[in-house]
């Protein structure tokens, strides 16, 4: 949804009477946040980011990304680094959809390439590593979980849950042949190991969804919390530790995502779940297994992308890619299994 001219001023003179946020002006689009717009904003308060659901998707259910998002910032800001939450709306008659403000945090997103002030020595990488893993640990650290943020006890049948729900959907909407995803899929929900403990989880913990000090490396912000819920906290580690320093000989499902990190030598995924164990105080007996999980279930999320794109709903470079990203992170999970002993 882009932001015309009267609906800025709309905007503007509603977070001034509202919010005593005055001179708010919408300077332009921000990367990254692919699931929502994100603008950069300027006011009288300093800059800030807006964040809303693109127009295509407002319906009933718009905007409770952004408000979970905006709800589990506001409980993890001051304890673990993310953006100061400042306001969230709901009233549609300000934008035409839900929005939240938070202050703009200054940083760079890796993907493929460091910031240019970056030595690109093994050392630098793996300080980059440990970066990211403290960062989630510090989320991870954050007990008793706010009781707001939901129920505990359902919590602990997350991973069950979501087996199921992603091998119904893909059963339902297959167009191609992917037998891993029920195989590995029956595997996994039959073999889910009780969780230690229930934290707030990200559900997309990676390199491109920090922002990273563009002088050293430090995370100033984690990103993107519209996935957020409470889980076994396995369920975050699993995914950055099984996407940082791959293999590149293997195919390799999202390549670009942790690129910097798929180089000999680089501190590998299991150091850096030792790190956070060490962190958080909590166990990594587990891990391979929530290592599969989370690539099978990145997998058959993303593959929904796929079947629009057979479909002839979406063309672009993305949904083209999946025809081998998806099969590749399948492979990734079952080659996971396979090597601890569980497949």
């Amino acid at each position: 949804m882009q932001i015309v001219s009267d609906l800025a001023e709309r905007f503007a003179r509603w977070l001034d009477r509202e919010a005593g946020i005055a001179d708010a002006r919408i300077v332009r689009p921000l990367t990254g946040g692919n699931a929502n717009v994100t603008s950069l904003v300027e006011t009288a308060r300093g800059p800030m980011v807006l964040r809303h659901p693109p127009a295509d998707t407002v319906s009933d259910l718009a905007g409770a990304g952004i408000a979970r998002e905006f709800r589990f910032s506001s409980a993890i800001a001051g304890k673990a680094p993310v953006a100061e939450p400042i306001l969230f709306c709901d009233d549609l008659a300000v934008l035409g959809a839900p929005f939240s403000l938070t202050r703009f945090v200054s940083g760079m997103a890796i993907t493929d390439t460091l910031p240019p002030a970056f030595s690109k020595d093994i050392e630098t990488l793996d300080a980059v590593g440990h970066a990211l893993i403290d960062a989630l640990a510090s989320v991870h650290a954050i007990a008793p979980v706010p009781a707001e943020l939901g129920d505990v006890d359902k919590a602990r049948t997350f991973v069950v849950r979501q087996i199921e729900r992603w091998r119904a959907v893909r059963s339902a909407n297959a167009v191609r042949d992917l037998p891993l995803i029920e195989t590995l899929g029956a595997w996994l929900a039959a073999n889910a190991p009780p969780p230690e403990a229930v934290r707030i989880v990200h559900c997309d913990y990676h390199l491109d969804n920090v922002l990273m000090d563009p002088a050293v490396p430090q995370v100033k912000a984690i990103l993107d919390w519209e996935m957020a819920t409470l889980a076994d906290p396995l369920v975050d580690v699993g995914l950055v530790t099984a996407m940082w320093n791959r293999d590149e000989k293997l195919p390799l499902g999202f390549a670009f995502v942790q690129r910097v990190s798929n180089v000999p030598g680089v501190i590998d995924g299991t150091d850096l779940a030792q790190r956070w164990a060490r962190a958080t105080g909590l166990s990594i007996d587990h891990v391979g297994y929530f290592q599969a999980f989370a690539l099978w279930r990145l997998a058959a999320i993303v593959e929904g992308a796929y079947v629009l794109f057979r479909e002839g709903q979406v063309d672009g470079a993305y949904e083209r890619g999946l025809e081998q990203d998806v099969p590749a992170l399948l492979d990734a999970a079952w080659r996971i299994a396979a090597r601890e002993g569980m497949a």
